[in-house]
């Protein structure tokens, strides 16, 4: 009986591991949760940090010219008078024009990829590849622009010239380099974006709602509009706003296609100008303290109208999430 009650580990003592083991985790737990935390806070800081800096290097531009400067047409470097809206124009309306494209194209491919609508064997060596464009540098797709797509595109541009020109949008002989050229070389360059997250979307949504449509009566393509992409509606609409986060941000291929002319013009296929091109193509050279202020002041209203777009895709994705409950 001696060696039996020996064996018995004592109650108090078991208490006492326990409660030591407990609390080296509660410390382990409140280190790592502060570790994040620092980190949270250091990532916010370092968006005001960059704010701050490019505010401080536009106050010169900001002083002279103010909210003028947003819808100033003339960009004269001798004379250092500066405006704004050209390149503005230039790089709305092709991130716009890209989204247009971009997101039919890419809920296409992420529908192709994601449903049985091919064998597993082609549709995972087709979301392979069109998420392999995201990995060509933007200079390679520029010049694969300026050699292939213009060329081949040129007689496309004569033909809506020819056809359309009483529309606004084609009024204009094209001349090679266009806004039109920049939207389709930014819809390429995003369409991997929207893609692979819309198709990622559409695998976690759950394959009882497939069977169950279609055990109801509907078609493949009726459960496709009126119930897949209803329930990842929010999950596009994030993947539509992240690429065209991507789009107004393109400088090299947009530099090289658009055709750098800081005119505003109502046609597609006459050249345009980014902000971003602008910034690439001058930032280098500027000498004055004004043309540097300009430069940096058009870096301050590119870096708003992303932060907007990243704002409003998520307030817009949390509405749908709300409608959706």
């Amino acid at each position: 009986m001696a060696n039996v009650s020996e064996e018995v580990p004592n109650p108090v003592n078991i208490d006492l591991d326990i409660t030591n083991k407990k609390g080296e985790n509660l410390s382990i737990d409140d280190g790592f949760i502060w570790l994040v935390r620092s980190f949270a806070f250091l990532t916010v800081a370092l968006l005001f940090w960059i704010s701050w800096v490019i505010f401080d290097k536009a106050r010169p531009a900001i002083a002279k010219f103010g909210l003028g400067f947003f819808w100033g047409k003339d960009w004269d470097v001798p004379n250092e008078i500066y405006g704004a809206l050209p390149y503005i124009y230039g790089t709305i309306i092709s991130s716009a024009l890209s989204l247009l494209l971009a997101v039919p194209i890419g809920l296409a491919v992420a529908l192709v990829t994601s449903e049985d609508f091919l064998p597993n064997w082609v549709r995972s060596p087709i979301a392979f590849v069109v998420e392999l464009i995201a990995a060509i540098p933007s200079v390679i797709i520029g010049l694969w622009g300026i050699y292939v797509l213009i060329p081949f595109l040129t007689p496309l541009q004569d033909w809506l010239y020819d056809k359309f020109q009483v529309i606004p949008l084609f009024n204009t002989q094209a001349s090679g380099p266009s806004m039109l050229i920049a939207g389709i070389i930014l819809a390429i360059m995003i369409l991997p974006t929207m893609a692979a997250i819309s198709r990622d979307v559409l695998l976690v949504v759950p394959r009882e709602l497939r069977t169950g449509s279609m055990a109801l009566g509907s078609t493949r393509w009726e459960t496709i509009f009126r119930v897949l992409l209803p329930s990842g509606a929010s999950g596009i609409v994030g993947a539509a706003m992240l690429a065209l986060g991507r789009a107004l941000g393109e400088t090299m291929a947009v530099t090289m296609v658009i055709g750098n002319s800081s005119v505003i013009s109502s046609s597609l296929l006459d050249p345009g100008y980014s902000i971003p091109a602008v910034l690439a193509n001058e930032f280098p050279e500027a000498a004055s303290a004004l043309h540097i202020g300009s430069l940096t002041y058009l870096a301050l209203i590119l870096f708003a109208l992303t932060l907007a777009v990243n704002i409003g895709a998520v307030m817009l994705v949390q509405l749908l999430g709300v409608k959706k409950k």
